[in-house]
């Protein structure tokens, strides 16, 4: 990409895709293609197919989707595969008619198998089956990824697809009923302090094992695999370590300063056991990320505070 490349980020008001903007912003990278959703609805095909004609951007990254944690995908699983299908099909279909140089897919690691053998190489997708709280939402992102990988096979479309991991950072959904954990438990402990409650109720045992990548760090891996990743094989994007639920809980704790009791509601679903991405191609691909998750948490807990007028709650 050069300086003046005509890029689109789709999705730019997201968590990813305003990383990625940032990203680009600091690289140097000025002829940014920015649209809302007031702008210009991706479910709609022609409105889509039309913004192309116009714009024609050399670069794309495709980083719209609706999202959303366990309680989200659980109560609108037709929005979720839906949604996300339409979504990316328009992207990918209306960037190849109109001569894109390259297309950057954003999937999810929970495309792969609920059992997959940790942790979790890229080529383990389709090798079982899907975890059933989020299957909607990841059966979509396997469609996106087989799209890409169809069109490059049959139209020579330079189209790649990473995977990332859990991801937080600044613009995160603190929203209880969307949000992702990670997230969640920062307005949850945030909101107890202020409230003087003593004790704070989390989902499931507290074992499940998950990954996280802070935002920004995707956000560097997404540009520099733009630039360096030419093939339909998929790359992860994480940084190859984890840590249990409650041992991420003990940490947010910590940091918002809530000194309570954590209890752990065992009726409550754990999702996938464990969660983490072999990043041995991304690494050979020659990047690692950065952020480590502690000063990472720290860092988005004071955007949350200084951001609570405009946070999504």
């Amino acid at each position: 990409m050069r300086p003046d490349s005509r890029i689109f980020v789709a999705g730019h008001r997201g968590l990813v895709g305003s990383a990625i903007v940032r990203q680009l912003a600091s690289g140097g990278f000025t002829n940014l293609i920015l649209r809302d959703r007031q702008a210009l609805d991706l479910t709609n095909q022609r409105a889509v197919d039309e913004f192309f004609a116009a714009t024609r951007p050399e670069y794309v990254f495709l980083a719209a989707a609706k999202v959303g944690g366990i309680l989200a995908n659980n109560s609108y699983p037709a929005e979720f595969l839906g949604e996300n299908l339409k979504i990316q099909t328009n992207i990918i279909d209306a960037a190849w008619r109109n001569g894109v140089t390259k297309l950057e897919f954003l999937g999810s690691s929970c495309i792969y198998p609920k059992l997959a053998p940790q942790p979790m190489a890229e080529d383990c997708l389709l090798t079982g089956p899907l975890e059933p709280t989020n299957e909607w939402y990841a059966i979509a992102k396997i469609a996106g990824i087989k799209m890409c990988q169809a069109y490059r096979r049959q139209y020579g479309f330079n189209a790649i697809s990473v995977m990332p991991t859990n991801l937080y950072g600044p613009g995160d959904n603190f929203n209880l009923q969307s949000s992702h954990v990670l997230p969640a438990l920062i307005r949850r402990f945030h909101d107890a302090v202020k409230q003087g409650v003593a004790d704070v109720t989390i989902w499931g045992t507290g074992t499940p094992r998950r990954e996280f990548l802070h935002v920004d760090d995707m956000a560097a891996a997404c540009v520099y695999l733009m630039q360096h990743h030419e093939s339909e094989q998929l790359v992860n994007v994480g940084w190859g370590e984890d840590v249990t639920i409650r041992e991420l809980a003990t940490t947010i704790a910590e940091t918002v300063g809530f000194k309570g009791t954590l209890a752990f509601d065992t009726s409550k679903p754990d999702g996938t056991p464990r969660k983490l991405l072999d990043v041995a191609r991304l690494k050979a691909l020659g990047w690692t990320p950065k952020i480590g998750l502690k000063e990472g948490i720290a860092s988005t807990y004071r955007w949350f505070l200084e951001n609570q007028d405009r946070y999504r709650s």
